[in-house]
């Protein structure tokens, strides 16, 4: 890796997260008016926080993003779809894409599990719910929905469907979802739409997409490309209250029994 690279993408971070460090220095010295507590140990972080961008999105264009390419083309190559075949006579079929939709299925459920933001916020629905809400339930719900998500806007891309379509369609079941489900989740279901694009789910979710937009036939990087995190925070909300409307149901369930 070359040491202007990396001092480019460190003075690039420092710029963009400088506004944000000018901000709360002013509310603190001319609004708030009070020093800030453990100055040193503020500077010190704010260090680490320059440090760690610069070396994570480093990271997504030495890795992330090629990887992510790198499977959407071999995943689409006809040679690997057709068995050796170099090209094919007829046009290509929704259904010779099988593979590409059980990695992305696979692909978008690891990495929201692994997603630092989602544990996070299931940690704290488990402690505020007093274990109402589980975490591993929660975080399993919520990488369900953005595999399936993600599976079916490669899906999208693969047949050339328009986007607007499934939006409308996946945001018309959320508001009957809404109306039913128990009220407790709602809103961290709309939260669990949000955490999932993350530093881990975006870069990969990305690259797969634009991959595959340039190498289906027919396919705009520009149009057919991108699109794929829009899935993915649509159906974690889908999955998320029907978790809870399902577990809600198999107590009541246990309720009528234990009356019996």
């Amino acid at each position: 890796m070359p040491w202007n690279e990396m001092l480019q993408t460190l003075l690039g971070t420092l710029r963009d997260v400088l506004p944000i460090v000018v901000i709360v220095a002013a509310f603190q010295l001319f609004v708030i008016r009070r020093p800030v507590p453990n100055l040193r140990r503020v500077l010190v972080g704010f260090v680490y926080v320059v440090i760690g961008l610069a070396l994570f999105l480093l990271g997504l264009e030495q890795a992330l993003f090629p990887l992510g390419r790198l499977m959407a083309a071999q995943l689409t190559d006809p040679a690997f779809i057709y068995a050796g075949l170099e090209q094919v006579a007829h046009a290509v079929h929704w259904s010779d894409y099988s593979w590409v939709y059980a990695f992305a299925f696979a692909i978008g459920f690891s990495t929201t599990i692994a997603e630092p933001s989602l544990l996070a916020v299931a940690i704290k629905a488990q402690q505020v719910s007093g274990g109402a809400i589980e975490m591993w339930g929660l975080r399993i719900a919520v990488a369900l929905g953005v595999a399936v998500g993600i599976a079916l806007g490669t899906y999208r891309i693969v047949t050339g469907l328009p986007i607007h379509y499934f939006i409308i369609a996946g945001y018309i079941v959320v508001v009957i979802q809404t109306i039913f489900a128990p009220r407790l989740i709602v809103p961290l279901a709309y939260d669990s739409g949000g955490v999932t694009t993350s530093t881990v789910t975006v870069p990969l979710v990305a690259a797969l997409g634009l991959g595959l937009a340039e190498t289906v036939p027919g396919r705009n990087v520009l149009i057919d490309g991108f699109g794929l995190i829009a899935f993915a925070s649509l159906f974690p909300m889908m999955t998320v209250m029907a978790y809870a409307q399902i577990s809600e149901y198999r107590a009541s369930r246990q309720r009528s029994k234990s009356r019996e």
